[in-house]
C-alpha cells in the first residue's frame, strides 16, 4: 500500500493522459499512449538503478528538483523536442517543415517522412548513446575501491584492470572504430558514426569530470559533510556540486533515451502521442528512482546496482550492433530485464544466506551460555 500511495500521481497523470489522447485521436491512440507508456518503463528501469545510485547523494531539495523541473526537461527536451532537431539536421528542413512533416504522421517507411528522416539518423544516434554508456559500465566495473562483487568470476578481473589509466576510454575508442569499420558501408555514413561516438566519449568525460570536480570542491568547503563522510554516513551534496550532478543525471537520461525514442517510431509516427506515452513514462521512472532513494533499495538489494550496470553494458553494445542489425524492443528490453530481475534475486539469496549464518552463530552463542551455566 506504501509503494502504491507513492505512484498514485503517477497514476493520475497517467489516466489524465489517456483521456487526452482519447479526445485527439480515438481508441487508437489510447492503446498506442497505453503501450508506448510501457515500453518507456521497460527500457528505463535500469535508468532508475543507476539514477537512484546518484540521487541518494543530493539532498531532498534537489531531489525534488530532480522530480519535478527533470521531468518537464525529459518530457519535452528529450520525448519532443530531441526528435524534431534529428529530423531538421537529418532532413536538412527547417522546425516548421519538421513540425509540418510530423503532423501529417507519414509512414516511417516512406522517404521524406518525419519517421522515415529520423530513422536515417539512427546510426549517429545509436553511436553517441552506445559510446556514452559503454564508458558508463566501464568506469563502474573498473572501480578499484567497489567491495560489492556480483559476478565475481568476471568482476574480479576486471576490478583489477582499473588499475590502468584511461582504460575504459581507450577501450570505447577501439569499440568504436571497429564498428564503424563493420557495421557501415557508405563512407558518409561512417563519418557520422566516428563523430557521433567521438561526441558520446567528450561529453560523459566532460560531465563526468565536472561532476567530480563540483562534488570534491563543495566537499572541502562545507565541514558537515566532512563530519558526515567521517562517520561513514551518507554526504548529501547541495550547492554546485548539486548542480553538477543534476546536470550529469539529465545527461544520463537522455542517453538512456535514445533508444525509447527511436523504438517508439516503430509504433507510431505521431510525434504528440510518442511525448504523452514516453513523458508518462519517464515521470513513472522518476518517481521509481525517488522510491529506490527514500526506501533504501539500493543497499537493501546489494546487487542490484550490479544488475543495473550489466544491464547498460547490454544495452551500449546492443545500441552498437542496431547501426546495422535490427534488435526488437522486447529483445534490448527484455535482456536488461533479465539482468535487473537476476541481480535481485541474488540479493534475496545473499540475504537469506547472511540471516541464516547470523541465525546460527546466534544459536551457538545462547548453546555455550546456556553450556557454562
Amino acid at each position: 500500500m506504501k509503494a502504491l500511495r507513492h505512484f498514485t500521481p503517477d497514476l493520475i497523470v497517467a489516466a489524465i493522459v489517456l483521456v487526452v489522447a482519447f479526445f485527439y485521436d480515438g481508441m487508437a491512440a489510447v492503446v498506442l499512449t497505453a503501450i508506448l507508456i510501457l515500453v518507456e518503463i521497460v527500457f528505463s528501469f535500469d535508468n532508475a538503478a543507476v539514477n537512484a545510485k546518484y540521487l541518494v547523494r543530493l539532498n531532498e531539495f534537489w531531489q525534488k528538483i530532480f522530480l519535478t523541473v527533470g521531468v518537464l526537461i525529459a518530457v519535452f527536451g528529450m520525448r519532443l523536442i530531441f526528435p524534431f532537431v534529428i529530423v531538421c539536421l537529418s532532413g536538412s528542413i527547417n522546425p516548421v517543415e519538421a513540425l509540418q512533416l510530423a503532423l501529417e504522421k507519414g509512414d516511417p517507411n516512406t522517404p521524406g517522412t518525419y519517421g522515415y528522416i529520423l530513422n536515417e539518423a539512427h546510426p549517429s544516434i545509436a553511436a553517441f548513446g552506445g559510446m556514452f554508456l559503454l564508458l558508463l559500465f566501464l568506469d563502474f566495473m573498473f572501480d578499484e575501491e567497489r567491495e560489492i562483487l556480483w559476478l565475481k568470476p568476471i568482476e574480479r578481473p576486471l576490478q583489477k584492470l582499473g588499475k590502468l589509466d584511461v582504460l575504459s576510454v581507450v577501450i570505447a575508442g577501439i569499440l568504436l572504430l571497429v564498428a564503424a569499420e563493420t557495421l557501415v558501408d557508405e563512407v558518409s555514413v561512417r563519418s557520422n558514426v566516428l563523430f557521433s561516438g567521438l561526441l558520446g566519449i567528450v561529453l560523459y568525460l566532460a560531465v563526468n569530470g565536472l561532476s567530480s570536480m563540483m562534488e570534491a570542491s563543495e566537499e572541502k568547503k562545507d565541514h558537515e559533510f566532512e563530519e558526515a563522510d567521517a562517520r561513514g554516513e551518507v554526504i548529501k551534496l547541495a550547492g554546485k556540486a548539486a548542480f553538477s550532478m543534476f546536470m550529469f543525471l539529465e545527461v544520463l537520461d537522455a542517453t538512456f533515451s535514445f533508444d525509447g525514442v527511436i523504438g517508439a517510431f516503430a509504433i507510431t509516427p505521431d510525434p504528440l502521442i510518442i511525448m504523452m506515452g514516453l513523458g508518462v513514462g519517464a515521470l513513472c521512472v522518476r518517481s521509481m528512482t525517488i522510491y529506490l532513494v527514500r526506501e533504501g533499495t539500493l543497499a537493501e538489494y546489494r546487487y542490484l546496482e550490479h544488475g543495473a550496470h550489466w544491464a547498460i553494458g547490454a544495452l551500449a553494445v546492443m545500441l552498437i550492433l542496431t547501426i546495422k542489425f535490427h534488435l526488437g524492443e522486447f529483445v534490448i528490453g527484455g535482456i536488461g530485464i533479465a539482468f535487473i530481475v537476476s541481480a535481485w534475486l541474488s540479493s534475496i539469496a545473499a540475504n537469506k544466506k547472511e540471516q541464516a549464518e547470523e541465525d546460527n552463530t546466534l544459536a551457538e552463542q545462547t548453546v555455550t551460555t546456556n553450556s557454562h551455566n
